[in-house]
């Protein structure tokens, strides 16, 4: 083929254009592994980026799409041969570097994991950088002290963090709390998940006026932050620690300093884009190994690469559930 199909964002002139067009193969930039690509998939930041959002493209032209999964076509890699299954998520994809909504994709091998026996390219890219992010941060709770049969909220829970981490942390043994503005939609979902508590997300935006309250959850996972993360804080267990994996609800938030030195409440960043070879062999090997494929697939949307702006709009709205798998080739 001297031509493969993308989805390619300009600006010019201030103006943004993102269109699906063909685009001649040559203008790949360089890498040591030609990916034949099979699936993408669409988180939040592929959702301000193909509506034209700031925030996550660095330079234009770009081929958005954070994650991808494919075959290999190409190797000058010793780590990598023709026909490997390979998956990418983050590092930088869609956001300095060309990315996945694309029929092909080039990298050098370092930024390329090969996928664990027993998932498949199409559940590679259902897990994609939420379901990633989701077992970074249950990982990142173990090793400051969650045990298995604690308690642990999980904020946005509807959305492809939540999703995958409520499987995940109930498969584990956890108490799986969980907060949406959905409830009476959602709720059965979530059950259905493992959650075993569903709270409005309104209930837990209201700032606590005294800095600390009843001691509630052992742990947490929040997407959201703004509001959320300022009414979670003072509710969190002695020791406990939130994993802060998002901004759905805003970058900015208030809080007093009283969780964290009468409680001893851990703030937990997670950077699923800056992670080592050896993190993200093991965030893998977890996932093969805790996450329930048959709630994956359940949870899990296939939708051509067309569809993609709608679908981008639809998940800044806080519309989408669970996952959705970008089909690159239809």
């Amino acid at each position: 083929m001297s031509t493969f199909k993308a989805l390619l964002v300009t600006r010019e002139d201030g103006k943004f254009a993102a269109r699906i067009e063909e685009i001649p193969k040559d203008r790949l930039p360089p890498g040591e592994v030609l990916v034949r690509v099979r699936y993408s998939s669409l988180n939040y930041k592929d959702g301000l980026a193909v509506t034209g959002k700031p925030g996550v493209i660095r330079s234009f032209p770009m081929i958005p799409g954070i994650d991808f999964a494919g075959v290999v076509e190409e190797s000058a890699s010793t780590e990598f041969r023709p026909g490997d299954s390979v998956a990418l998520t983050g590092a930088g994809a869609g956001e300095t570097a060309w990315g996945g909504y694309s029929e092909y994709a080039r990298w050098n091998a370092e930024s390329l994991v090969a996928l664990p026996p027993g998932i498949s390219l199409q559940q590679s890219m259902a897990i994609g950088t939420a379901g990633f992010t989701a077992m970074q941060s249950v990982i990142a709770l173990e090793r400051h002290g969650l045990t298995s049969g604690d308690e642990v909220l999980i904020t946005g829970a509807v959305g492809g963090v939540g999703s995958v981490a409520v499987a995940i942390l109930a498969k584990l043994g956890y108490r799986v709390a969980t907060s949406t503005g959905r409830v009476g939609e959602l709720g059965d979902y979530l059950r259905g998940l493992g959650a075993v508590e569903i709270l409005a997300r309104d209930s837990l935006t209201v700032v606590s006026s005294k800095g600390l309250e009843r001691e509630r959850w052992n742990g947490a996972i929040d997407s959201v932050g703004g509001s959320t993360l300022a009414g979670i804080l003072p509710c969190m267990a002695n020791n406990a620690s939130i994993a802060l994996c998002g901004l759905a609800g805003g970058a900015a938030f208030t809080s007093t300093v009283l969780p964290f030195i009468l409680r001893g409440v851990n703030l937990l960043g997670i950077n699923s884009v800056r992670v080592t070879r050896a993190e993200r062999r093991q965030i893998w090997e977890r996932l093969s190994r805790d996450l329930p494929l048959h709630l994956l697939d359940a949870m899990t949307e296939l939708a051509p690469l067309e569809q993609v702006f709608e679908l981008g709009r639809r998940i800044l709205e806080g519309q989408i559930r669970g996952r959705v798998v970008i089909d690159v080739n239809h």
